[in-house]
């Protein structure tokens, strides 16, 4: 049992560690924008915070029409209610630390809810929301491992470093927090036990689609950095 046990763990590190090995450039890149280096430092501008705040509230109503949209299809009954609550607990964390920080800045909700979806968020949450409504439950893992495992490993950076504004310091605290790790964590086991009962081929694809949505994380805090505007 013991070496049947020690087995699945190695499978599990396997898949898990083929992701980030695929994304390794991507996450170097994205540790060294501007966006993160002004937030760690303090210097990043306030109009392009509360920018990204005001579109990242928007991409997690979505993120979390994408995780019920896989619980509903979860091989394993704890999985899909662990999706469920974080699509109902987790996502209402973050939002309501948006808003702490929005009114802050003076953004009233009014003013937050007449804000749309930029083109990168728009074509990032579609992409989510198609591989969880269409693809197969690892696909749909695949596409939103990124925006939890990112999010911790930048956290726990910026964490290391720490920010001169105290708005920027609430952020990072949220991302490098131990509850959040606990949740990354989980899902990057659910991750790799998924990717045991798939065909190599179906492996591949995921590996594929995991890559696809590290890009569009670092194009969404490029986003922010340009506040970036519908043309024409």
């Amino acid at each position: 049992m013991r070496r049947r046990a020690f087995v699945l763990m190695a499978l599990e590190r396997r898949f898990t560690d083929e992701l980030w090995d695929g994304v390794k450039e991507i996450y170097t890149k994205t540790l060294a924008h501007p966006f993160l280096l002004g937030l760690q430092d303090g210097t990043l501008a306030r109009s392009k915070f509360q920018y990204y705040l005001l579109q990242d509230s928007l991409y997690l109503g979505a993120f979390a029409g994408a995780l019920r949209a896989l619980a509903d299809k979860a091989p394993d009954a704890q999985w899909g209610s662990d999706l469920r609550r974080d699509a109902d607990e987790a996502v209402a964390v973050e939002k309501a630390m948006h808003a702490e920080i929005l009114s802050g800045f003076g953004v009233t909700p009014e003013q937050a809810r007449r804000v749309t979806m930029a083109p990168v968020n728009y074509a990032y949450t579609n992409h989510m929301q198609l591989m969880c409504r269409q693809g197969t439950f690892l696909e749909g893992m695949a596409a939103l491992l990124p925006c939890y495992w990112i999010y911790w490993e930048v956290g726990k950076v910026l964490a290391r470093r720490g920010s001169k504004d105290k708005a920027y310091q609430r952020w990072i605290s949220q991302y490098a927090g131990p509850e959040y790790g606990k949740t990354v964590e989980r899902v990057l086991g659910v991750t790799n036990r998924a990717a045991q009962a798939v065909t190599a081929a179906e492996r591949e694809r995921a590996k594929e689609i995991f890559t696809l949505s590290a890009r569009y994380e670092y194009l969404f805090w490029d986003m922010a950095w340009r506040e970036e505007r519908w043309l024409p």
